[in-house]
């Protein structure tokens, strides 16, 4: 006879998102912190898709407008981030040049791509395996956090290089965009309830 699993909601149990300690699902507030008790973010993969949808949108201007401004000797001189990664590279400054790829290019767009993909997978448009999309998800979490190393070196050297008439650098629209981007990306990996792709898994009854 093989065995059925059985999820913590259909026996009745829920997890509490604070202190994750589980309970009877009739119960409306956890008895060890007081938080309220729900079995499923309520509109999970609506909001999930809305603020992924508002990312894209902030990632393009991003992406197009000036991140910083750079005024020497009188001339300014607007660098993009692609524009500023092709500037540390061409001054040999290879492992800067990387990092600002990656992190303010690359992982944005696979944000996105994974979010996708788990929002897919609990539609059931997309067959995964739900342990895998679980590591896709707290990945997405992981990596959201080094999104912000563009908006970081624009602000240290905003502070540091102010040399009156000889040189200035001050931020420029892309830094309010990718800002704005990152923080709707994190809402929406966020919104995200990942106990919906397990909700798809669905295992026959034998006799």
């Amino acid at each position: 006879m093989s065995r059925v699993r059985e999820s913590a909601l259909q026996a009745g149990l829920v997890g509490c998102h604070t202190c994750l300690k589980v309970s009877a699902a009739s119960q409306h507030q956890c008895d060890r912190c007081g938080s309220h008790l729900h079995a499923r973010k309520k509109r999970s993969i609506e909001h999930t898709i809305a603020f992924g949808i508002a990312g894209i949108l902030a990632f393009i201007p991003a992406n197009l407008l000036p991140i910083m401004v750079v005024t020497q000797l009188g001339v300014e001189e607007n660098s993009t981030i692609i524009g500023g990664v092709a500037t540390f590279w061409s001054m040999h400054a290879y492992p800067v040049a990387i990092i600002i790829f990656i992190a303010s290019v690359m992982i944005p767009g696979l944000k996105f791509i994974a979010i996708a993909i788990l929002v897919a997978a609990a539609k059931g448009y997309l067959k995964i395996d739900p342990q895998q999309a679980n590591r896709i998800y707290w990945l997405t979490e992981l990596v959201g956090r080094w999104s912000m190393v563009d908006v970081f070196v624009v602000a240290i050297l905003v502070g540091l290089i102010q040399m009156g008439n000889l040189m200035t650098i001050r931020p420029g629209g892309a830094a309010v965009a990718f800002g704005l981007m990152v923080i709707l990306t994190m809402l929406s990996a966020h919104s995200f309830d990942p106990r919906l792709i397990w909700d798809r898994l669905r295992i026959p009854k034998q006799p």
